[in-house]
């Protein structure tokens, strides 16, 4: 039970600190059940603009959110059986993988999600990862001085994940019917992950199915583009790729395309 009580209290903390910064909050109900409280914190977490925020809730932040993906259980790369040599398919919760990047499907924005407790991966990259992760992301498209174009990419810290590093790509929108153009777009957000992955001395890189949710791109043809990519870079480069999915047919799809 103290263990429990400690993590509410550390929950509960969050959740007030995060009200206390927008006086339109100020009537928040907080709820009596954990579960949801929790997604209050991740509502304020995802809704929050970045701006600086104090060294003791990043503190509190930190312990609450890794002991989080400790419950729900981390999987190394290392305990990966290999579908090919250097290629491995896993389906589970990619912000509970520990390797050494894993690849963000992000927005031209670049600064994550903002839709409360949406099911994007970017969304669930960002809660997970922590506040921080927002605020290193906006000081980069500062420097940029613009939106992030289709088919680049990105690296940042992880903060709160146990792998490495992040790689942020934004892929192509398919809206219509699928021509050449989508696909070298998609083609290259993989080439600029794995790219990005070795100037920084990446060993292993975990990719998320890019741009086959709401972007519209057809799941096969994005899954072939995928591998075929990874296997013509990895004829030049030894680092390791998984290809993480979290829906049955992607699973299925891939599994028919590997090995």
């Amino acid at each position: 039970m103290a263990a429990i009580s400690a993590s509410n209290e550390k929950l509960m903390y969050l959740i007030k600190y995060l009200l206390s910064e927008d006086p339109n909050y100020s009537n928040t109900d907080i709820p009596k059940d954990e579960t949801m409280q929790f997604q209050l914190l991740r509502s304020l977490m995802n809704i929050r603009p970045p701006k600086p925020v104090t060294e003791e809730f990043l503190a509190v932040q930190d312990e609450f959110l890794r002991k989080e993906t400790a419950r729900k259980g981390i999987t190394d790369i290392a305990d990966l059986k290999p579908a090919e040599k250097n290629i491995y398919l896993w389906k589970g919760d990619i912000t509970t993988l520990k390797c050494g990047a894993i690849v963000n499907a992000a927005n031209s924005q670049m600064l994550g999600c903002f839709q409360p407790c949406h099911s994007c991966i970017d969304n669930a990259i960002h809660t997970f990862a922590g506040i921080q992760l927002r605020l290193e992301c906006a000081e980069i498209m500062r420097r940029q001085g613009g939106e992030e174009p289709t088919g680049t990419a990105k690296i940042t810290s992880a903060y709160n994940l146990p792998c490495g590093h992040i790689i942020h790509t934004v892929g192509p929108i398919v809206s219509g019917r699928l021509n050449e153009a989508h696909c070298r777009l998609l083609e290259s957000c993989y080439s600029s992950c794995l790219e990005t992955a070795v100037r920084n001395d990446v060993k292993s890189v975990a990719f998320c199915c890019i741009s086959t949710g709401v972007f519209g791109f057809p799941q096969r043809e994005a899954a072939e583009i995928a591998v075929r990519t990874v296997r013509n870079f990895q004829k030049n480069h030894d680092i390791k790729v998984v290809f993480n999915v979290f829906k049955q047919d992607d699973f299925d799809i891939y599994s028919g395309l590997l090995g």
